[in-house]
């Protein structure tokens, strides 16, 4: 697999500014320049690196790569923030499911796969406790059988990168409670259910626990879902603390592979009466 690594430097003085970095060990240091005009901040490609990756050999290949800096006068903070992977070809396949995962008009087994993938994709790092998806980017079921790309591909074809954000029991209501002109809901991943009824969320449970009002708590989502774009309204008082997990496709890619054969979640967590 072919992996881009891209650098954000952050806290730049005015002017054109020479970076150097280097791949942890490794002796070479590579310089960049910054742009002239970079209001503090600017992103560069540092490195493009090839790994050999068996995905039934959990310790084949290289898994990290670090990058050392040498930081110009002024530059107090530097992020390297994202991977870049070469697209898969159509036919290569990424598990396998036991019977089909569709979707329904609320959202359904399928949402409830992609929400556990999304929270299993970033919550070692983020502490995240929960996901939520929308219904409105799912555009195909999964068949039975082995998962192409094309599959994949197809069912996220957006593919937005999986953020962590925290908000209260009660903000987390309301966007719960939210009347979709569509009739969707919201699909929470296996840690957390709740029931609607009478336009009001009147149980939430995290990890089986009732969920307090004030309670704070880490949730998985995309950025589009949290800025109010998928159909429900802009999630008020919330505060992004991880940014860095894949993007949707990636993390249900990996969910299948690594718990194949899939089979369909129940559909359950969400009550309505």
């Amino acid at each position: 697999m072919t992996f881009k690594v891209y650098g954000t430097f952050e806290g730049l003085p005015p002017g054109l500014q020479l970076i150097q970095y280097r791949i942890v060990g490794t002796e070479q240091w590579k310089s960049l320049k910054s742009p002239f005009k970079h209001n503090g901040s600017f992103t560069a490609l540092l490195a493009t690196l090839d790994w050999e990756w068996d995905y039934e050999t959990e310790t084949s290949g290289q898994t990290s790569v670090q990058i050392e800096l040498r930081q110009p006068d002024g530059l107090v903070s530097n992020k390297l923030y994202y991977f870049e992977c070469g697209m898969a070809g159509a036919d290569e396949t990424f598990g396998e499911t036991s019977e089909p995962i569709v979707r329904t008009p609320s959202g359904g087994p399928l949402a409830e796969l992609v929400a556990d993938a999304n929270l299993d994709a970033v919550q070692a790092r983020s502490g995240a406790e929960a996901a939520l998806v929308s219904r409105y980017g799912f555009h195909l079921d999964l068949d039975a059988g082995p998962v192409t790309y094309e599959e994949v591909f197809a069912t996220l074809p957006a593919g937005f990168a999986v953020d962590v954000w925290e908000i209260t029991g009660a903000a987390l209501k309301s966007v719960l409670a939210y009347p979709n002109a569509q009739g969707w809901v919201l699909t929470p991943s296996s840690s957390l259910r709740y029931t609607l009824e009478g336009g009001a969320v009147t149980e939430m449970t995290l990890n089986g626990v009732p969920v307090t009002d004030d309670q704070v708590i880490r949730i998985a989502a995309n950025y589009i879902l949290v800025g109010g774009y998928e159909g429900f309204p802009r999630w008020p008082g919330v505060t992004n603390v991880y940014r860095g997990g894949p993007d949707d496709r990636g993390a249900l890619a990996t969910y299948l592979v690594k718990n194949s054969p899939v089979s369909a979640p129940a559909g359950d967590r969400v009550t309505v009466r």
